[in-house]
């Protein structure tokens, strides 16, 4: 069996070389961590239900042009995506006020804000993610102002769509994070949506209850994470049958497709 070189490891994925040039295989595993890596556990199955997830709304996505690296899902587990240069940047996206944006500004959680407010976040865990504004992200080079003309864009696209399409299972978008790469084609560089959309990074509350059905299960000690994962994916309709099954699977180097 022919081993694959692993080219990266975070908190929730490991990146594989993938079979073709300009490839990566994407693994999503088990592991949570929250508040920059100070609290760390286990959520069962929830890479199989986040690789579930993450490919639905992409492909969702992709339906209405929103460029992203996503290519297909391989198994259970994985996914084939494009390899991009990863902007370090992540793009919060904020439309009801929660978590820190709501200590931040005095504002009582559960608040409608007035406007979709995005924020950006230099991606170092050894910093703990500072915020950060145009101005720096463009002096330190992290990205061109035509860069961000196009990152902004897409954010408030990619959050039209999405509040849209959970309001329509009865969950509100509260906030998520979007990360972005540069593909390069033939000479030609263009913005992609990059990384995964999933409880992960998704604020999602029940537009009745305002129960938690995300990771803030995790970070809070709610209880009953991986059943909140799986109901989102009930409620997308992509629940995988008779749940998710490949619990267990430890963290291997691909093989063959």
């Amino acid at each position: 069996m022919t081993r694959r070189r692993r080219i990266y490891e975070g908190k929730a994925k490991v990146l594989f070389e993938g079979p073709e040039p300009g490839t990566l295989v994407q693994y999503f595993k088990d592991d949570a961590s929250a508040f920059n890596n100070q609290k760390r556990g286990i959520i069962t199955g929830k890479g199989v239900l986040n690789n579930r997830i993450s490919e639905y709304l992409m492909t969702r996505l992709g339906d209405i042009g929103v460029p992203t690296h996503f290519m297909r899902r391989l198994n259970m587990r994985e996914q084939l995506v494009r390899e991009v240069e990863i902007i370090p940047i992540e793009v919060v996206v904020h439309n009801i006020a929660a978590a820190t944006l709501s200590k931040r500004f005095g504002i009582p959680e559960g608040t409608q804000l007035p406007r979709s407010i995005i924020e950006y976040y230099y991606k170092s865990d050894e910093l703990g993610d500072p915020m950060v504004s145009e101005e720096h992200i463009t002096a330190f080079g992290w990205a061109m102002p035509q860069d961000l003309d196009d990152i902004m864009a897409l954010s408030l696209r990619i959050n039209d769509y999405l509040s849209g399409l959970f309001l329509g299972i009865g969950l509100k978008l509260v906030d998520f994070k979007l990360e972005f790469g540069r593909l390069w084609e033939n000479d030609e560089m263009r913005i992609v949506l990059a990384d995964e959309i999933s409880p992960d990074n998704c604020r999602l509350w029940d537009v009745k209850t305002n129960e938690k059905l995300d990771k803030d299960r995790f970070r809070e000690d709610l209880g009953r994470v991986e059943e909140a994962y799986q109901e989102v994916a009930r409620r997308l309709g992509i629940l995988p049958e008779g749940g998710p099954v490949d619990v267990a699977t430890p963290i291997r180097e691909p093989g063959p497709r």
